[in-house]
């Protein structure tokens, strides 16, 4: 499901001269008789908006990249879930200026024995910049700290940290499973034996007009049975298969078993946006 939601009904006024420029979709909406207009950028990398008149109230989310799930021991053991990318919505009063906005990617796919790959920071220069999601932990290790931070890989390791107002940790491995990533509004579940923790849900925001959940973490990877994905684009995890974070949310990369020789799925792609009453 794409994370851009675009109300057909609404229609940008011909002949408008826009206080702001940039962004890969621009659009408006119309809130409890207020008219935004709202600039998304999806696209990983740097891009730039422009306020080219002062902008009183300019309200803005920013997503960090998910991180990977972490891959399974050789011979046995499993990897946590990737942590989903920090979000942080807030406002703030900006003159005419350009800012530079980056959109983190998503932690690349971790194979086999391998730690799982924190996301890439997302960021509006000068104003806020948030981490991506932790990778979660290989088996025999604990899930890296992030924006929500990475499942720990079994036996017992430890889920990496969140970072405060951006995300929670990760949960705890256990035997043969590994712990969920943590998400952006909780904590990422404790694997059970030979069963994957849960991947922590992200949060809502209404910033494009519709409700939309962000940072969710992955599920862990079990013997039996994998965790599932957290609200707001979390993979879910498994024994033979695993699930992506989805892109453009900061969801975090579930991890499989698959008897040692799996991996963890890569994290979802962050996003920034931004809007104003015109």
């Amino acid at each position: 499901m794409s994370p851009i939601y675009v109300p057909g009904k609404v229609t940008l006024r011909q002949g408008f001269s826009p206080v702001g420029i940039g962004g890969d979709n621009v659009y408006e909406i119309e809130v409890s008789g207020t008219v935004y207009r709202v600039h998304v950028f999806t696209t990983v990398g740097t891009s730039e908006f422009i306020a080219a008149s002062p902008i009183p109230n300019l309200e803005y989310l920013v997503v960090g990249g998910g991180g990977s799930g972490g891959g399974p021991q050789t011979g046995g053991g499993a990897g946590g879930g990737g942590g989903g990318g920090g979000v942080i919505e807030n406002s703030i009063s900006v003159g005419s200026q350009q800012f530079q906005i980056i959109v983190g990617a998503g932690g690349a796919r971790a194979d086999n024995t391998i730690q799982g790959n924190n996301g890439q920071s997302s960021s509006i220069s000068n104003v806020v910049e948030v981490l991506g999601g932790g990778g979660g932990g290989r088996a025999g290790a604990s899930g890296s700290s992030g924006g929500s931070g990475g499942g720990g890989g079994s036996p017992s390791n430890l889920g990496g940290s969140g970072t405060a107002s951006q995300g929670f940790g990760g949960g705890t491995g256990a035997s043969q499973a590994g712990g969920g990533g943590g998400g952006a509004s909780e904590l990422g579940s404790n694997a059970t034996p030979n069963n994957g923790g849960n991947g922590g849900d992200g949060v809502i925001s209404t910033i494009t007009g519709q409700s939309v959940i962000y940072g969710g973490g992955g599920g862990g990877s079990g013997s039996n049975l994998g965790g599932t994905g957290g609200d707001g684009g979390g993979g879910d995890g498994g024994v033979n298969t695993a699930d992506p974070g989805v892109d453009g949310l900061g969801g975090g990369g579930g991890a499989m078993r698959s008897g040692g020789t799996g991996f963890g799925e890569r994290g979802g792609s962050g996003i920034v946006i931004v809007r104003y009453a015109i």
